[in-house]
């Protein structure tokens, strides 16, 4: 068989046993999910997520979806547990041991443990036979068919179950704390994704710049106030100082295309009426949505119906939200 056709065969079946191991978990949502999450939501303490190989890899991003999305929580490695971390678990804590057979040495030590400390104990477990399951105050049932592996052996789908119902776990609680996107960016000040929840367009405006002219402004003075304020486009006013539209250099390109007799041209001959504007206040990723939905690269800024300036796609780029 041709290599090439051969790989993507074999991440096709990987894909598929993955894919069809998720849909499965649906069936396995019971009273003991529901039960859990109401738990974990009115519970004072933390939720600990415990694992051993891979397991703790996907503990530790359960982690980190929940603290994002408002559950305090943190990882505690099962091997680790029994030789002094134990002492992070406190009085209200609730934890949430992942495993796949539910029957390694390592939980059979630590649950006993844990239970000595009067914690509650969620299984994440994919055998539901297992020490582990029986042990449990809650189940949240994991239960997978294979591993994508060939030999059945490497840690595959399993994990990707085990990835998928935190993330089942994390929503529900997201959505019963009713957290909301304002939330969401006290937890996500840094990068793209935080700038995108609490940049605004004022935050990127050209402090003081503010190319403006009238109506009747001649051809020369449009040129100048463009190239002075370098911002590539001017807004057009009516005598009451109200916006009526706006002149970019490729309007002016566009003008001289089609007259040579520009002597007698004004500002109102040449402008794009009711330019697309947006105000101050709102956020620069709508800005940025409303320059894609229009195939436009800049937008008149208002404050109050006033100009306040020009927000240019480049602006948003520098700041790393396209």
């Amino acid at each position: 068989m041709n290599l090439a056709k051969n790989i993507r065969n074999t991440a096709t079946r990987v894909l598929q046993n993955e894919a069809n191991a998720i849909l499965k978990l649906i069936d396995g949502l019971d009273g003991s999910f529901e039960a859990c999450v109401e738990r974990i939501l009115h519970s004072k303490g933390r939720v600990v997520i415990t694992g051993m190989g891979k397991s703790a890899i996907i503990a530790n991003k359960i982690v980190a979806t929940l603290n994002s999305t408002g559950t305090p929580a943190l990882f505690m490695h099962a091997g680790d547990a029994i030789h002094g971390d134990l002492g992070m678990i406190l009085e209200n804590d609730i934890v949430i041991c992942i495993s796949k057979s539910g029957n390694t040495p390592e939980i059979k030590v630590l649950v006993p443990l844990l239970k000595k400390l009067g914690s509650v104990l969620v299984a994440m477990v994919s055998n539901m036979n297992s020490y582990l399951a029986e042990q449990a105050d809650f189940v949240l049932n994991a239960t997978i068919g294979e591993e994508a592996c060939p030999h059945n052996l490497a840690p595959t789908t399993s994990t990707t179950a085990h990835l998928a119902l935190g993330d089942a776990l994390a929503v529900c609680l997201l959505e019963a704390r009713g957290f909301t996107s304002d939330d969401f960016a006290k937890y996500h000040p840094g990068g793209s994704l935080g700038k995108q929840l609490y940049l605004k367009v004022e935050d990127v405006l050209s402090k003081g710049v503010i190319p403006v002219v009238t109506e009747e402004a001649g051809l020369t003075e449009v040129i100048i106030e463009i190239s002075g304020k370098r911002l590539g486009a001017t807004a057009v006013n009516d005598s009451n100082g109200n916006l009526t539209g706006i002149i970019t250099d490729g309007d002016l390109r566009r003008m001289l295309g089609k007259t040579l007799d520009i002597q007698s041209l004004r500002a109102k001959d040449i402008m794009s009426v009711n330019p697309k504007t947006i105000s101050k206040g709102e956020f620069a990723i709508r800005a940025l949505n409303l320059m894609r939905n229009h195939n436009i690269t800049q937008l008149v800024a208002l404050d109050e119906g006033k100009i306040a300036g020009f927000v240019h796609i480049h602006d948003l780029m520098k700041e790393g939200i396209v």
